[in-house]
């Protein structure tokens, strides 16, 4: 056998292994969270949870075009594996930069059709979408194409909502899903709430139309092939497991922003791994902090997203206080952080969580 057979077959053994790992994260996954899920909650939120898919803040196709990519597509090998979630509604433009997205090695891309702010309904994407499903259909079959052709054969999916202001017919949002499927869509994430455009704040968005999670159960019950998964209130991890008797898989929001401890109970739950102390799941970010503060990263833009670890626990206020008065100031490093995990009375070798 030839240098070059041994290159191809190591490859493509790789690529199942790493579809394999694809695979079995998308029974837990972190949602994609404007302002939050940058590359440094994604490796906090990797040593929180190995086994689930983590997904990019939503970039607009336009900037992974002409925009700085080395910024906008930044990514950590430790977090694989990770989704990136593309805003638009041009399908040549989604196609372009869906391919650019599978050549910088993400293991998803998926289109936001969910998102209801001011901002993305002015620039014709997001939730109102959701009024034009035709259009979804040929921006999923452009982006399919287009990742195919550039070698790196990732998924396609679709973020969704039940529907937009007072839409109230489940057949109509089951035909939208069932448009997207036809053309292409690999899965199809349910936020299962109405969109409102107008009226409600997109945080009043997250809370206010009630959830219909039982729609996305009958959705993946009539459409047992398609891959659904549910987003929208999940805030603990009994109700997480019992979602999970209905649907492929779970996504997590803001409840593993706010409670990251939630995030590691659950993959240790659904791996059968026996949970960490907290302490411990911080002090294992060392080496990351420190490498990126070298390379002239502020403490403030990582430590941020480690706030609520110890929600709830003695000494957490004091921790998320020392974190949040001391992380801006020049030369603040990981001293600080010992500084703040002493707060909470944890020490290296510490077995209680």
């Amino acid at each position: 056998m030839s240098a070059s057979e041994e290159r191809e077959i190591a490859g493509k053994s790789l690529d199942l292994r790493e579809k394999s790992r694809y695979d079995a994260s998308l029974r837990l996954s972190v949602a994609p969270m404007m302002d939050w899920t940058d590359t440094h909650c994604r490796v906090f939120h990797r040593l929180l949870a190995p086994g689930a898919l983590l997904y990019t803040e939503m970039v607009h196709a336009n900037a992974v075009i002409l925009g700085d990519r080395s910024r906008l597509l930044a990514m950590d090998p430790v977090e694989h594996p990770v989704a990136l979630q593309l805003g638009g509604s041009d399908p040549a433009l989604l196609a372009q930069a869906a391919a650019i997205v599978a050549g910088h090695g993400f293991d998803e891309v998926n289109l936001n059709c969910g998102c209801p702010s001011d901002r993305v309904q002015a620039g014709r994407f997001g939730a109102c979408l959701m009024r034009e499903p035709v259009l979804v259909a040929e921006c999923v079959a452009a982006m399919r194409e287009a990742v195919a052709a550039s070698g790196h054969a990732i998924p396609v999916t679709v973020k969704c909502r039940l529907g937009v202001d007072d839409d109230s017919e489940y057949e109509r949002f089951r035909a939208f899903v069932d448009t997207v499927a036809a053309a292409g869509a690999d899965q199809v994430i349910v936020h299962a709430r109405n969109a409102w455009l107008k009226g409600l704040s997109p945080k009043e968005n997250r809370e206010v139309p009630p959830l219909r999670h039982d729609w996305a159960y009958r959705l993946k019950r009539e459409r047992g092939d398609l891959v659904v998964l549910l987003n929208g209130g999940i805030a603990d991890e009994v109700s997480a497991l019992a979602h999970l008797e209905h649907v492929d898989g779970v996504m997590l929001g803001r409840a593993a922003y706010h409670d990251p401890y939630l995030l590691h109970r659950l993959d240790c739950t659904l791996s059968g791994r026996a949970p960490r102390p907290r302490g411990a799941l911080l002090a294992a970010m060392r080496q990351y902090v420190e490498a990126q503060l070298a390379a002239g990263v502020a403490l403030k833009h990582i430590v941020r997203h480690v706030l609520g670890l110890f929600q709830g626990q003695p000494g957490g206020r004091q921790f998320r206080q020392v974190l949040s008065e001391g992380a801006h100031r020049p030369g603040a490093d990981w001293a600080l952080v010992e500084r703040a995990l002493a707060a909470t009375g944890w020490q290296a070798g510490a077995e209680a969580a």
